[in-house]
């Protein structure tokens, strides 16, 4: 197989641009052989696009994000190769599914006391099938006119420390770890190009499986680091575009940034070893 392997992808099942077919079929275009779509807090689309990918001729690895936090920074886990059908994580799934829900509402009425008429279900019809995220409030805030870019709603309104900004639920790293475990799965730390090496070595200690140490966010210098540190722990290397589409304008990222299949193999055999 000589195709490429991008295994963080995002669709309309959370904050993705395209469709789980739309993205299945832009990864062939890109010579995409293998495709992880790992939407935040939510499977939806995978047991569909994994049909599709074998109409079409990508396979489809079950992908997730889920959002964790330790010591007041977020940090983002991938879990990979879980079972698709497991009640457990759905449950799991739904509950921070309404907790985004409620977050979304927290914020829009934060927009209100500061005179940006925003209402949830201008929010909702952004967010569609999808679990609502930040991301939706700041294209409805574009479409209203609130203000003058997609970006602008992030930087000045409702990112990280602005004055609309509300905190997810809590999920510490152990418990996230859990969940994909016990969902036969494997967890990667996300785009770790920002974290303290502090902050990375007690995720290892917690038991992650591996690092993605390709991301659009990372340099070479972090590349070798990362891989470094995947090679002396013993821990496995993931890598993608984290494509998103539409608003992030990181179409010139899919196609670019991706592994080879033999991650993917390391993958499974890691996983054959956890059930023997």
């Amino acid at each position: 197989m000589n195709g490429k392997v991008d295994l963080h992808t995002h669709t309309t099942f959370s904050d993705g641009f395209y469709s789980p077919e739309e993205l299945i079929k832009k990864a062939k275009k890109a010579d995409i052989d293998i495709l992880g779509i790992c939407d935040h807090d939510n499977i939806a689309a995978i047991k569909q696009a994994i049909e599709i990918g074998k109409e079409i001729g990508v396979d489809v690895i079950p992908g997730l994000e889920i959002s964790s936090d330790i010591k007041d920074r977020e940090i983002h886990i991938l879990g990979y190769f879980y079972e698709p059908d497991n009640s457990e994580l759905e449950r799991y799934l739904v509950f921070f599914r309404e907790e985004r829900l409620r977050r979304a509402e927290r914020i829009v009425t934060k927009l209100k006391s500061l005179g940006l008429y925003l209402s949830i279900n201008d929010v909702l019809d952004k967010a569609k099938n999808s679990a609502v995220g930040r991301p939706h409030i700041a294209q409805a805030m574009l479409e209203k006119g609130l203000v003058s870019s997609y970006y602008e709603a992030f930087n000045k309104y409702i990112g990280n420390g602005g004055p609309a900004y509300e905190k997810k639920v809590h999920l510490s790293p152990q418990s996230a770890l859990k969940i994909i475990s016990d969902a036969g799965g494997l967890s990667f730390i996300a785009h770790p190009g920002f974290m303290p090496e502090s902050l990375l070595m007690e995720l290892i200690t917690c038991g992650i499986d591996g690092i993605e140490v390709i991301h659009p966010s990372h340099s070479q210098q972090q590349i070798r680091f990362y891989r470094g540190i995947v090679n002396e722990y013993f821990l496995l290397e993931s890598g993608g575009s984290d494509f998103h589409g539409g608003k992030r304008e990181d179409d010139n990222n899919f196609g670019k940034y991706f592994v080879n299949a033999s991650i993917v193999e390391a993958m499974q055999q890691r996983l054959l070893k956890n059930s023997a």
